[in-house]
């Protein structure tokens, strides 16, 4: 519904000029588009006590379905890669359009040029109008949370990645105002202006001959023929100007549920994770490792599931995952964690704890528990080893540390094996030094006494794997079980996993792994190989690097 005078050179100039500045506007609204669908999707994978409880509930009762939230942080990922393309789609059309304003102003259009005047500059336009000047902060804002956002970055300095992800708030405030200045336009008036119509003011004034074979004698002031007009010559008389509004912003229906909904589980998880823990011991390891012990009123958790530690002597907003080694049950309330110490945080945090003359003994609450910190967990929250416990047979491989994931469930079965579905667990650990398996290696003797005692002994199957060493060496005389089981070298993973299948032939195998990244494809990789058995391997990967 658009007036284009009806001189033929004139009409298409401005066609021209119009068509331009449409592709360029039709190029953007259709990125915008994508851009509302993933900035919604985005912050679903981030409400973490939502997919905790759909793992856990029988909302969810199939394991496939279960296994796809497992994909949470691959599709967090996946949307933010998608909004950095669109982005950039989306501001190159609108610099196209911004110059296309400026050269191609019409007085025709006033109302839906952008531009002032003709030859404005386009960077006025980018820098005076509110989605303009929006639009370049939201650019800024973007780049940086995208370069923090690198691994290395996250891995070399973890507060830099923390605080300008952060900055997805103000991300979100500039997304609802840059829609709100009423750049695209649409007509009101199209019963009265309908596409294509004449307007005869403007035609007399612009002295256009109409054709003879239709006419005879001049219009009248009235249009007295407008109707005999209109009959004869096919065309349309406009009654009124074109009249315009912006366009209704639906940016905010797009993000208001996701939103609402993330901000409200963070200020549940605020409520919940307020009050400190009491820490009953700290436990320092071999190879740089500390264990905690601590109790919660109230806290349930399942073996397999993480926590995030908060201590705000350490830094005041800086927090991190660690998985529980072990989980509270209904005889006990302890549960507790083991830390690497490998970056900064941890160093402050072990100091705050581990005083440096008692690094090799346990420090009882009653002794020095007035020297603890304050320490606040928020959690806990899913991980793929939940479903560890729902295959009949399950292969766990951890790297090092790794293994932290699997002492749950190791402690899980501990204390009770038959409320769960697995029969048969595959328990591979590699380490690089031999004091690296006296973290658990009283947990693993104990599990493999147990189960020798029920006459089970095929329930697990304990493989250790020293990858570097000087000679043959052994955990200890205590440990004499586990020295059995040690193995010098790197597994022969094929072969493993040939073996696994031909035990237990038909059947479907829960691969498990928490390790370096390389372990971790090569165990994805020969889990998709078909095998001569018809045994099928399941891969969950958890990622530890």
């Amino acid at each position: 519904g658009i007036d284009l005078p009806t001189d033929s050179g004139s009409k298409n100039n401005v066609t021209r000029n119009f068509l331009e500045v449409s592709l360029g506007l039709c190029l953007s609204r259709a990125s915008a588009s994508v851009l509302n669908l993933n900035c919604s999707l985005i912050l679903l994978p981030m409400c973490r006590t939502l997919l905790a409880y759909l793992r856990g509930s029988q909302k969810v009762p199939s394991r496939r379905t279960r296994r796809l939230l497992d994909k949470s942080r691959t599709f967090h990922i996946t949307c933010g890669v998608t909004i950095c393309i669109f982005s950039g789609v989306h501001v190159a059309a609108h610099l196209v359009n911004a110059l296309n304003f400026s050269v191609n102003y019409s007085e025709d259009f006033v109302e839906l040029n952008a531009a002032r005047y003709r030859d404005e500059d386009p960077r006025k336009l980018l820098f005076t109008t509110v989605p303009g000047l929006t639009g370049v902060c939201m650019v800024v804002v973007l780049f940086l949370m995208i370069t923090a956002s690198t691994y290395a970055i996250r891995v070399s300095n973890y507060d830099i990645f923390w605080y300008t992800h952060n900055l997805f708030f103000v991300f979100y405030m500039l997304l609802v105002l840059h829609v709100s200045g009423g750049l695209l336009k649409y007509q009101t008036n199209l019963d009265t202006h309908p596409p294509g119509c004449i307007n005869l003011n403007r035609t007399s004034s612009q002295n256009i001959s109409l054709p003879d074979e239709h006419f005879h004698e001049p219009f009248p002031e009235e249009f007295s023929k407008s109707e005999e007009f209109t009959q004869n010559t096919f065309v349309k008389i406009c009654v009124e100007e074109p009249r315009f509004q912006a366009n209704f912003p639906q940016t905010w229906l797009w993000i208001s549920g996701p939103l609402c909904l993330y901000c409200a589980e963070r200020l549940y998880r605020y409520i919940r994770s307020n009050k400190p823990v009491t820490i009953i011991s700290v436990i320092s390891h071999p190879s740089d490792v500390m264990e905690i012990r601590m109790v919660k009123e109230n806290f349930k958790a399942r073996p397999g599931q993480y926590i995030i530690l908060h201590c705000p002597s350490v830094s005041a907003l800086e927090n991190h995952p660690f998985t529980l080694t072990m989980c509270p049950t209904e005889t006990k309330a302890t549960f507790g964690v083991h830390l690497k110490i490998v970056g900064d945080w941890t160093e402050r945090f072990r100091d705050l704890l581990l005083p440096p003359s008692s690094q090799d003994s346990e420090i009882l609450p009653f002794i020095q528990s007035r020297n603890y910190p304050k320490l606040y967990i928020d959690g806990p929250f899913g991980s793929p080893f939940e479903e560890s416990l729902n295959y009949e047979v399950s292969l766990c491989v951890a790297g090092g540390i790794g293994v932290t994931p699997f002492a749950s469930i190791l402690n899980t079965l501990l204390d009770d094996w038959k409320p769960y579905k697995l029969r048969r667990l595959y328990f591979i650990w590699v380490c690089r030094d031999i004091q690296s398996f006296c973290w658990f290696a009283d947990l693993l003797c104990v599990l493999h006494n147990k189960f020798w005692q029920e006459n089970r002994p095929d329930y697990v199957n304990i493989q250790l794997y020293l990858s570097r060493t000087d000679g043959i060496q052994i955990i200890g005389e205590k440990y004499h079980i586990l020295n059995s089981r040690l193995f010098i070298g790197r597994p022969r993973w094929k072969l493993l996993f040939e073996e696994i299948a031909k035990c237990n032939r038909g059947k479907t195998v829960g691969v498990f792994c928490c390790g370096p990244n390389s372990l971790s494809k090569t165990l994805h990789k020969l889990s998709n190989q078909n095998n001569s058995y018809g045994t099928r391997f399941e891969y969950n990967k958890e990622s530890f690097s």
